[in-house]
């Protein structure tokens, strides 16, 4: 008795004529990107900044200084720093597996953000302490409009940057 053994077939996207795979001109692409969304990123979080209900206060930790502005000016610098260097990352990983991967620029990119936005949402950086829990509705629906939007950005620009390398 022969058991059939499952095949795998690999399936490959044609690329235009004169292009090569490069792992390192997909992460330059990617990076591009992804610099480029979270700048325009950063610019729509200030246009359309969070809306509070009533006063905001703010705690300070144990054996803080009366002057606590520093310190949360210090997070906050530490927290932007951070979220570049997050979309800087990610826009070089989704350039490298789009190189290797072309179906994962699927929806113009908007499938990637759409998993990025999943990824971080009530995930690592809530545990890092660099997002608030419980965010409203409204919030978070927000935040998965930037995330789309990132997404978009980074392969709009990707794919440009990736022409010209």
């Amino acid at each position: 008795m022969s058991a059939s053994r499952p095949t795998l077939t690999l399936v490959t996207h044609p690329r235009p004529s004169g292009t090569s795979l490069s792992l390192a001109k997909g992460m330059a692409a990617g990076l591009a990107g992804g610099l480029v969304a979270m700048a325009a990123r950063s610019y729509l979080k200030k246009s359309y900044a969070p809306r509070t209900h009533g006063p905001i206060t703010l705690e300070l930790p144990a054996g803080a200084t009366a002057d606590g502005s520093l310190v949360v000016q210090r997070k906050s610098q530490e927290s932007r720093a951070l979220q570049w260097g997050l979309g800087a990352a990610a826009g070089a990983a989704y350039g490298a597996v789009a190189e290797y991967y072309p179906s994962a620029t699927s929806k113009d990119g908007a499938t990637f953000g759409l998993a990025l936005g999943a990824f971080t949402q009530d995930g690592p950086l809530t545990m890092l302490g660099l997002r608030p829990p419980g965010e409203s509705t409204l919030e978070k629906t927000k935040e998965m409009t930037f995330f789309v939007l990132f997404g978009v950005i980074t392969e709009a620009v990707r794919r440009i940057v990736r022409r010209m390398l």
